[in-house]
């Protein structure tokens, strides 16, 4: 009887000890890998649609386009259509008021319908005397002026109000801010453009005003990349020269561009300046050694890279414009801006599409640059939907008081 008393005391005990171990291994689960079929490769949606567009809707991608009118037309129904372009420019050629601007770009949008990739609609917003918008918003002050009072967050609240701005019009890029050092005072073209004439006071407050338009969901622009601030000519006019060395604009004009490349600026655009000691041929804007040599390879940048315009003066006088569009694809560039000229965007689109055909651009270049474009437009979730109203009280009541701030 003793006995089995023992053996049934034992049985409990052992029983009871399982149970604890049981326990304490449900509360302390070693890592154990599951297998689970939904854990596939993640897919490059990005990469798959890059493969399934045809040559022509790659190539419009490489290029921002504008137009004349001031309302809906054959012209940019035929770009959208013949050419795919991957964007739009408007200037103050195309703009009367709100609701016009509005209904324009809500009508471009719409043209675009077949389309499944959005369009970037833009325009240069910098404030001062470089403003496209409708005369019914409060002015801005020039970039210098918010140099001067050197204070990052009215820096930053004067980008945030730009890209409001140029959001409530339907705009989802911004050619701004300025980057330029305005260390020339014979300069005809940035001047009160730029922030100032210290590296501190452009890096201080242009990259702020970048980030206020970039936290609105617009996407910022840099320019003009390496430099136009010491210039003498206009290069709307003619082609700058600026005899200056590599190392020289390293320790200068391109430390507010190194600073923006660390803060993942979205866009830079090229100017069209010729830097014989760095390239003696070309221009920046068609300058191997200085987009693929200098911008991407030195500096790391692997953002969107686009053209200043290319029916300007320094190109169109020294180059035929297909000529100059194409020597910046082939330079590393990414999107031609084509500005004017009705024609122009045609001519533009067969000289790319002659020269993928014959092998002088490779499939696999064109394929990279549409993917940067692509990727841009998704990380933005553009869409080519109608934009509502716009509350334009409540801007300028914005505007007004940031003003107030930057005159105290």
């Amino acid at each position: 009887m003793r006995l089995k008393v023992i053996i049934f005391i034992l049985l409990i005990s052992i029983i009871f000890i399982g149970g604890c171990k049981q326990d304490n291994l449900d509360l302390d689960e070693p890592d154990i890998e599951i297998p689970n079929n939904n854990n596939e490769e993640a897919v490059d949606s990005i990469g798959y649609k890059v493969k399934s567009m045809s040559l022509e809707e790659k190539i419009g991608q490489l290029m921002i386009v504008g137009f004349d009118g001031i309302d809906i037309n054959e012209e940019i129904v035929r770009f959208i259509e013949d050419f795919k372009v991957g964007g739009f420019i408007l200037f103050a050629r195309n703009i009367v008021d709100e609701s016009q601007t509005l209904k324009l770009l809500n009508d471009i949008k719409d043209a675009n319908t077949n389309s499944d990739i959005p369009l970037f609609l833009s325009i240069d917003e910098e404030g001062g005397k470089v403003s496209r918008l409708p005369k019914s918003f409060a002015k801005l002050p020039e970039a210098m002026k918010i140099g001067k009072k050197n204070d990052k967050n009215i820096s930053y609240r004067f980008g945030n109000i730009l890209g409001q701005r140029v959001s409530a019009l339907g705009f989802n890029m911004n050619f701004a801010p300025v980057l330029d050092i305005n260390s020339n005072p014979k300069n005809p073209v940035i001047g009160s453009r730029a922030f100032g004439t210290t590296i501190d006071q452009v890096v201080n407050n242009g990259l702020e005003v970048m980030n206020g338009i970039r936290d609105i969901g617009v996407i910022p622009a840099v320019k003009h990349f390496p430099g136009h601030g010491d210039t003498d000519v206009d290069s709307h006019v003619k082609l700058p020269r600026v005899d200056k060395t590599i190392e020289e604009l390293k320790s200068f004009e391109l430390i507010p561009f190194i600073e923006a490349i660390k803060k993942n600026v979205d866009m830079v655009m090229v100017a069209h300046i010729l830097y014989p000691e760095i390239d003696k041929e070309y221009p920046a804007t068609m300058s191997s050694r200085i987009i693929e040599g200098v911008l991407r390879e030195e500096l790391n940048y692997d953002g969107v890279i686009v053209s200043d315009d290319m029916t300007m003066g320094a190109i169109v006088q020294n180059y035929t414009l297909e000529d100059g569009v194409l020597s910046f694809i082939k330079a590393g560039g990414d999107i031609a801006l084509v500005c004017h000229g009705e024609d122009n965007p045609g001519k533009v689109f067969e000289k790319i599409k002659e020269a993928i055909e014959t092998g002088e651009i490779t499939q696999e270049d064109i394929d990279k640059k549409v993917y940067r474009i692509l990727e841009l437009k998704e990380k933005y979730k553009l869409e080519d939907k109608e934009t509502g109203r716009i509350s334009l009280k409540t801007l300028n009541n914005d505007t007004r008081e940031l003003i107030e701030e930057i005159n105290k």
